[in-house]
């Protein structure tokens, strides 16, 4: 209606302003006048109009629905599609997750840890008794030597009591440390430091490596995990000469000997690269053996199989190579 009452108010202008003019050219004006009146007024209604009345006016708009042409498996192979690169990225551009995993600062203390060190001790230290003697001629001169050199058992409990007590302390040492580390050092580092070998070795063989590159990812996180353990041992030990160092100093002082102290000093500094020599060595071959092992073996057993082989045969090969070479004994 409202397009209607401004075309006829325009007519009834149109009509004021061309009296006294030609009749046909009021006539062509009032035509041109009415044609652009009626086309801006139907618009106006068209646009004011709903979508089913719009055909009324001739309205040349066309609209779109295109999602009610869309089936229900486009838009889940869509909605799939979207939520796979979703996926993707979030793997690909996601923090990574460094749980580190701390055991009991006493841990050396518990029963099946504890057990187990104790009967390694003790065996270490008695079994030596229970092999027969090399020399020996007949079986009178045995007898005769049993008789006059009994066996001593007090002195081998001793030892094991005293290797228990290493054991537990370096144990103990290297929970320390690994507190220290988590403390001190980036969460990356930390987790590397105290992480699970011979699961890592497991993770590691499923990742379809080659044997080289296997071997050397196996032996660089035993290197790092194996480092804190090797770093307890050496401060032990370490502790242990300085004890027996500055012990003999002050028996020296009370009975007023005269004794050389840079020679005392002198052997101190050679016990502590003795010790450093050692514990180097144990860390490099355990490395290697753990290497080794996961890479013949399977891959967890193998690894710490190989770690404790090579602990234990590095500072006996360096010590061959020393004498063999250089005449130093270690």
């Amino acid at each position: 209606m409202a397009g209607i009452a401004i075309v006829l108010d325009l007519w009834r202008k149109n009509q004021n302003s061309s009296f006294g003019l030609h009749s046909s050219h009021a006539f062509q004006s009032s035509g041109a006048f009415f044609s652009a009146s009626a086309a801006a007024a139907a618009a106006s209604v068209a646009a004011g109009t709903g979508f089913a009345s719009r055909a009324l006016f001739g309205s040349s708009v066309a609209y779109c629905d295109a999602g009610a042409a869309l089936s229900e498996d486009y838009s889940s192979s869509i909605q799939s599609s979207f939520e796979k690169k979703n996926h993707y990225d979030a793997l690909k551009y996601s923090i990574k997750q460094y749980d580190v995993e701390l055991k009991p600062l006493f841990s050396a203390f518990e029963l099946r840890t504890f057990a187990l060190t104790s009967i390694r001790s003790f065996l270490m230290f008695y079994l030596p008794l229970l092999e027969p003697r090399a020399e020996m001629e007949d079986d009178e001169d045995f007898l005769e030597e049993d008789q006059e050199h009994p066996v001593d058992l007090v002195v081998p409990l001793k030892k094991s009591v005293k290797q228990i007590l290493r054991e537990s302390t370096v144990v103990t040492t290297r929970r320390i440390l690994e507190r220290i580390a988590v403390h001190y050092v980036s969460q990356r580092m930390a987790w590397k430091l105290l992480k699970d070998i011979p699961r890592s070795a497991t993770r590691k063989a499923g990742r379809n490596m080659p044997t080289v590159v296997y071997f050397y990812c196996v032996s660089r996180t035993t290197f790092r995990g194996h480092m804190l353990g090797v770093a307890a041992s050496w401060l032990v030990q370490v502790g242990i000469d300085l004890y027996r160092f500055f012990s003999s100093s002050f028996k020296v002082q009370n009975e007023d000997n005269d004794v050389d102290k840079t020679n005392e000093v002198g052997v101190l500094g050679q016990k502590i690269f003795i010790t450093t020599v050692r514990c180097t060595s144990s860390l490099i071959f355990a490395s290697i053996g753990a290497g080794i092992g996961a890479t013949l073996v399977r891959p967890s057993l193998g690894q710490w199989i190989g770690c404790v082989a090579g602990d234990l045969a590095g500072p006996i090969i360096v010590a061959f190579c020393a004498d063999q070479l250089f005449q130093v004994k270690l």
